[in-house]
């Protein structure tokens, strides 16, 4: 072995003994400290790093054995490893010795071999334990600074040991817990349990190298907290697991909090959502709510000013929420602290448990609304927000936490269809209205799937001759069971789910089909289709290439196709709406603007757009007081002056048609004419000259 790096001490009265010992421990390698008496021995150690003492028994002054009593006061045996040097006859000071703590010891007259043997092995015993005790604190070092708790599981005897920093995990004091793993898994919460004991199974079983799980553990203060558990099996020969050691880490609050503004996450704020339910199952009195809160055009922001702007919005507005809820005491009389979560995006909750009745939660989202309306100043730029509140409240006796977030959101929902900055307080007919809405989506995609829809078409006249010029296509949905489904019903359902582009595409394809058949075999009367194009088509990089293989595969020219667009549409990048509108123009399609009037004003730049037509929305028409007349009147006034045709719409009775005809409107379609008819009908009324 390698020679220690602190000398030996040699400890003896005899000059002979000591410079002979000395003088071989040093051609050896080993330095060497020589000493004649017991007093001066102690000096040296406590003076000096000494990695092993020779020392003789009997000396003069003080004695061999009353240095050992002494040095083993201070080093114990793997610290400090003493030989001592006795001789033959001495037994009875050999076994006092050794019962005092020596190491070993050697005879006179020294036997150099045997000597040298025995001090190479307590040295190397000591640097062993050394080693050990090293990686020992090592160890506990480590384990205390990543704040985790260990566990030391002996599978034969079953019996497990969990350190004081685990327990404290789980609140409890050492007494409180046994040595039976039944101690742990019993805390482990009933939906993790199963899951917790596959991963030990599967590691025990040699399928996995390791065994690393999280889990739900109950504290001693009745909540459940997040833990990550890692472990390793020690196996026999035979490869066989008798013993399994690892650690505990707590992750609950990275486990259960939002990682941009730090507040409670989802997973949390289900789980005190769950507890409150327990409470009120519990205390007849007991009554909580919970607020849905969205953040209303949060998009824009996103859009405008991009994505690191509009996460420090979020953290400005989480701390806003946190600091006017602590103030909220007085205002809506809480019996507890609320809690505030932040679900994802711009949707927020919060929990308000033991108020009094409903206004408490209704006065709290509107102190909340009133503290968003006030500006943020992030990164050098001032923005405005506002925000929709759902309510749902404990009166419905629900079993289940994620059931009234659901219809907080449904709330929500309710609050933002109404404008924005709104609170809407959820009742049953909401509810209906949600599921009437879901099994309203999933119909519309089968009809899709299924082809359930069909077109029917209003013929579009010249008015003062009811000449027949053209029709409209317009979409009618014939469910299989509920019968006819009204257009109003179910394309704003098409719009939000995007469904309105499958089905836009067959109406176009539908009715570009029919056109074609009723030319080839009538040759005259019908001289366009008009066809409503959607927002999400009219978006499409694609549009203009798929409108022409559409007029491609039908073989309609582009000059029978009239595609109207609304004004809402069109608003927005006005150069690339034109660019676009020039392309269709090029594939000889005629354009019209739908519902002029009733969206955003297209004044500004209605004189930039390459359209054909203006259609007076019906609102005007069916009401033709003398507000609504003007304003037809001006429509019709502007279309002459800019060189378009109009088409009125909703025209259903002669009183109409004579002030349309009166302002110089040149065509319409209504009622009046003939309500929207299916294509066979509508064939019989191309050759035909329509009544007057």
């Amino acid at each position: 072995m390698q020679p220690a790096s602190s000398p030996l001490l040699v400890v003896d009265d005899n000059e002979m003994n000591r410079d002979m010992l000395s003088r071989r421990l040093e051609r050896r390698g080993y330095a060497v400290i020589v000493v004649e008496d017991g007093k001066r021995a102690l000096e040296v150690v406590d003076t000096q790093q000494v990695s092993l003492v020779l020392l003789d028994v009997e000396m003069p002054g003080i004695s061999g054995i009353e240095v050992l009593k002494t040095l083993r006061e201070r080093y114990s045996a793997a610290e400090l490893p003493i030989i001592m040097v006795t001789a033959k006859q001495q037994d009875e000071d050999v076994v006092e010795a050794l019962g005092l703590g020596a190491n070993d010891y050697v005879t006179k007259p020294i036997n150099f071999a045997v000597a040298m043997a025995r001090i190479e092995a307590q040295l190397s015993r000591r640097q062993a334990e050394a080693a050990l005790r090293e990686s020992e604190e090592r160890y506990a070092l480590a384990a205390r600074g990543a704040n985790d708790g260990l566990w030391d599981w002996d599978l034969r005897s079953n019996r497990i040991y969990l350190s004081a920093r685990w327990r404290f995990m789980v609140g409890c004091e050492s007494a409180e817990i046994a040595c039976h793993p039944d101690e742990w898994f019993s805390r482990v919460h009933p939906d993790d349990i199963d899951r917790l004991r596959a991963g030990i199974a599967d590691h025990l079983e040699g399928r996995t190298p390791q065994f690393e799980t999280e889990h739900r553990i109950l504290h001693s203060d009745g909540t459940y907290r997040w833990m990550l558990s890692r472990g390793l099996a020690v196996r026999d020969r035979s490869g066989k697991a008798y013993r399994m050691a690892g650690s505990q880490t707590d992750i609950n609050r990275g486990k259960v909090s939002d990682a941009l503004t730090g507040l409670p996450n989802r997973l949390l704020f289900i789980d005190r959502l769950g507890r409150s339910i327990q409470r009120a199952k519990r205390h007849k009195n007991y009554l909580f709510a919970v607020l849905f809160i969205d953040l209303d055009r949060f998009k824009v922001v996103n859009d405008s000013l991009g994505h690191i702007v509009g996460d420090q919005l979020l953290v400005a507005i989480a701390r806003r929420l946190e600091s006017g809820l602590r103030s909220l005491d007085t205002l809506a009389r809480l019996g507890t602290d609320p809690t505030i979560a932040r679900l994802g995006g711009d949707e927020f909750t919060v929990l308000l448990e033991d108020i009094k009745d409903v206004s408490d939660a209704v006065r709290v989202a509107k102190r909340i609304q009133a503290n968003l309306l006030q500006s943020f100043t992030i990164d050098g730029h001032e923005v405005f927000m506002s925000a929709s509140v759902g309510i749902a409240t404990s009166t419905a006796g629900y079993e289940r936490p994620e059931a009234i977030l659901r219809d907080a959101d449904t709330a929500m929902y309710r609050a933002k269809a109404w404008g924005t900055a709104r609170c809407e307080v959820f009742d049953t007919e909401m509810r209906n209205r949600a599921v009437a809405r879901l099994e309203l989506e999933t119909t519309l995609r089968r009809a899709v799937e299924r082809q359930e829809f069909e077109l029917h078409y209003q013929p579009i006249v010249l008015l003062d001759t009811c000449r027949l010029k053209g029709f409209e296509a317009l979409i009618r949905w014939q469910h299989p069971e509920r019968g006819p489904v009204a257009p109003s019903e179910f394309i704003t359902v098409a719009e939000e789910t995007g469904l309105i582009q499958p089905i836009g595409w067959w109406v176009l394809r539908e009715a570009c089909r029919q056109m074609r058949v009723w030319q080839s075999s009538m040759c005259a009367g019908v001289t366009t289709i008009s066809v409503n194009l959607s927002g999400k088509q009219f978006m499409q990089s694609d549009l203009v290439d798929q409108i022409e293989q559409v007029l491609k595969d039908t073989g309609l020219d582009g000059s029978s196709l009239k595609l109207e667009i609304t004004e809402s549409t069109i608003i927005g990048n006005i150069d690339a709406v034109v660019h676009t509108l020039l392309r269709l123009k090029g594939l000889g399609v005629q354009l019209a603007i739908d519902d002029f009037g009733t969206g955003y004003s297209s004044l500004s730049y209605l004189h930039r757009l390459p359209i054909d037509t203006l259609k007076i929305d019906r609102s005007f028409i069916a009401n033709m007081s003398e507000d609504n007349s003007a304003i037809v009147r001006a429509i019709v006034a502007l279309a002459h002056h800019m060189r378009l045709d109009v088409v009125a719409e909703g025209i259903e009775t002669a009183d109409q048609l004579a002030q349309l005809i009166e302002f110089g409107c040149k065509y319409g379609q209504g009622n009046l004419f003939s309500k929207p008819v299916d294509s066979e009908a509508a064939g019989m009324l191309i050759p035909q000259p329509l009544p007057e």
